[in-house]
């Protein structure tokens, strides 16, 4: 309850107005959505999100930066079940003037989705009639976008087939078609996304690459090679520009093959105009961890900064994750302490095999250093699986105070 109050206290805040502002005894700055976005990327505390957001200056300056720090704020009380803080937070925006926009009531629904709060978000649709706001492909896709989010994938072809029907006003456009392709992806139905781009195809719509590049990956995904490759030929055939995530679609595939052919791949990107990525460089790393050869996945990681690229979490996590299989707790430990530096810390369960190798090789003081760097960087409610692993290790106070001799 005391963690609802104080969150209802900081949506008051930045939904009064300035005479009520004025009368706040907290002094609080005003920043920019897009310095808003920067600073919720990094910053998991709930109540400390929504008291960022809660500072933004003006959230109309850059509607992009505003929906995602609004995005940022919901799911870091999704993360904490705060679900109706999320609502009160959201519902607040409809004494906004510019619920009239569909845009902006758009980011609503996108909101609710974030949270997987879809019947939430299908009842903010139906309502936007209440606030005279136009109801088109914006609003409808923003809605199928909240069932994709939301994990409801058989949702979206029910929607597809239902708006339209009852709005008139209603017509999908390719985004909202990419959107349905995406939901027989997600579901595991790449065939029946392929019915659909023939569809776009007959209608004379163009199929945008990300529709493609999603289609392709859930082939490669779902074992169905073959098809995935006939596909890549025919777009290729038909003069289909592919970027640089519809390579990486093929080097995933490529990496259970073997580093030469991931080598290939990232060779041919570079021959056609197109630079290899974070994302293409992890195939590589990981490929050549997955056939034991760690100097040479520890020579991608190293070669990042010299393609002008930045590791990321998950070139972190696996890297970490490969030594610790191969009992190199200590270089482990060192990639951790180069991810702590960069805000690219692995997940738990990563580091989880790394502080039990760090234990079991006397390396106590470094398993020490790496949970209460951890629990710096992440608020208490996240700690819970830590606190089991220190008391399972007897690195907590407590074990270790009832293990002193008298």
């Amino acid at each position: 309850m005391a963690a609802s109050r104080l969150s209802l206290r900081y949506i008051r805040r930045f939904t009064t107005s300035a005479g009520d502002a004025a009368t706040t005894t907290v002094k609080t700055t005003k920043i920019s959505a897009s310095k808003a976005k920067g600073i919720l990327r990094k910053q998991h505390d709930p109540d400390k999100a929504l008291e960022i957001y809660s500072n933004v200056s003006n959230h109309s300056a850059s509607p992009v930066s505003s929906r995602y720090a609004q995005e940022l704020t919901v799911r870091r009380l999704a993360k904490c079940n705060r679900f109706s803080d999320i609502e009160a937070l959201i519902e607040s925006h409809k004494d906004d003037p510019r619920i009239k926009e569909e845009p902006f009531y758009s980011t609503l629904i996108r909101s609710y989705g974030r949270a997987s709060m879809l019947d939430h978000a299908v009842k903010a649709f139906e309502q936007m009639g209440q606030y005279e706001t136009p109801r088109t492909a914006v609003s409808f896709n923003a809605l199928l976008t909240a069932c994709l989010n939301s994990g409801k994938f058989d949702k979206v072809p029910q929607l597809f087939d239902e708006m339209p029907q009852r709005y008139s006003t209603i017509v999908p456009d390719r985004v909202s078609y990419g959107i349905l392709i995406k939901s027989y992806c997600d579901s595991g139905s790449p065939e029946k996304a392929i019915e659909i781009m023939r569809e776009m195809e007959g209608k004379r719509m163009e199929v945008t690459t990300i529709a493609f590049t999603t289609i392709l990956g859930s082939l490669y995904k779902n074992g169905k090679v073959e098809l995935a490759e006939s596909l890549w030929n025919e777009m290729v055939k038909k003069g289909c520009e592919f970027d640089s995530a519809a390579y990486n679609v093929r080097i995933m595939s490529a990496q259970k093959e073997s580093p030469e052919r991931v080598w290939e791949l990232i060779e041919e990107m570079s021959v056609k105009g197109l630079k290899p990525d974070t994302i293409s460089y992890n195939y590589l790393m990981t490929a050549y961890c997955e056939k034991g050869m760690l100097d040479e996945a520890k020579k991608v990681f190293e070669g990042l900064k010299r393609n002008r690229l930045a590791p990321n979490a998950a070139t972190f996590r696996t890297l970490v994750f490969h030594l610790c299989d191969s009992g190199l707790y200590e270089q482990g430990y060192a990639i951790f302490k180069k991810s702590v530096g960069m805000n690219k810390i692995p997940d738990f369960n990563t580091l989880q095999h790394l502080v039990v190798g760090l234990v079991r090789n006397k390396k106590v003081n470094d398993a020490k250093g790496l949970i209460r760097t951890v629990k710096k960087k992440f608020p208490p409610s996240f700690m819970n699986a830590w606190k089991k692993l220190e008391e399972e290790l007897g690195l907590d106070t407590k074990t270790e105070a009832s293990s002193t001799p008298a």
